[in-house]
């Protein structure tokens, strides 16, 4: 059985939610979120308690049961507190600027990257090279992070790249060129 899904979700006083028969809805101080619920678990609102309980006794029930409870609990925790990623840019050269929803990289390539943040995510600069996005949906917050990561990976001789804050890159030694 999912220990994860056994746990109960305490709903905030300024969180409210909404079920339909496979529609869940969370509504808070930041914002609203939804999600269609499998039909292999049911949700139950009891006061200010969220119980998700699988439907049948098979493996995959169980398994949704954690899965369901998870997403449901992040769903409440971004309504009502939100989410940060952290990413740090490294590099001579390498800096990053904020315009509205989009961000202008300047990764060591010819040209500048643009970056068109979804909505819903809104993204802070601290010294040209700490990139801080917000938002309330974590799943869509952590792909943008990816996504954004991707533009200039890391790489293992000098370090250099776009890496999450307080992400530990294993460097290589390069070649020695005395014999």
């Amino acid at each position: 059985m999912s220990r994860i899904g056994k746990k109960l979700i305490i709903i905030p006083d300024k969180v409210k939610i909404t079920k339909d028969k496979d529609r869940f809805q969370v509504s808070g101080p930041k914002g609203t979120l939804q999600r269609d619920i499998n039909p292999l678990v049911d949700v139950n609102i009891e006061g200010q308690e969220i119980h998700v309980v699988p439907v049948e006794n098979t493996k995959k029930a169980f398994a949704m049961q954690g899965l369901v409870r998870s997403l449901i609990n992040n769903m409440v925790t971004g309504v009502s507190d939100g989410f940060t990623r952290k990413l740090e840019v490294n590099g001579v050269g390498y800096r990053v600027e904020v315009q509205k929803d989009k961000l202008t990289l300047q990764l060591g390539f010819s040209h500048p990257k643009l970056f068109e943040l979804p909505e819903g995510i809104s993204a802070e600069v601290d010294k040209q090279n700490t990139i801080t996005l917000a938002g309330i949906n974590n799943e869509l917050l952590g792909q943008v992070a990816a996504n954004i990561k991707k533009l200039r990976p890391v790489e293992p001789y000098k370090g250099k790249g776009i890496r999450y804050a307080g992400e530990r890159v294993i460097r290589k030694v390069g070649k020695s060129g005395a014999k």
